[in-house]
């Protein structure tokens, strides 16, 4: 998957057939946040895409737990 760096932000777009889809892909996004403690800005929208959005707040840039949280999402659809 292409993740992209955009305003400060580990960005990826991810479409699906259906808002069913994109909602059961934020629902496993969530898990694997909540075990990493590491939770992404998340956008549903157009009905069938998910946009992710990573940073490390605390840190008010992109590290090494984003880029772990955006391979992890990635195996999601593999």
């Amino acid at each position: 998957m292409t993740w992209e760096v955009k305003n400060e932000l580990l960005t990826n777009n991810f479409q699906f057939q259906d808002f069913t889809q994109a909602v059961e892909f934020v629902n496993q996004i969530k898990d694997l946040a909540n075990a990493a403690n590491h939770h992404p800005d998340v956008l549903i929208h157009s009905y069938n895409q998910v946009k992710i959005m990573l940073m490390t707040h605390d840190q008010n840039t992109i590290t090494d737990k984003d880029h772990n949280l955006a391979n992890q999402i990635d195996k999601l659809l593999a």
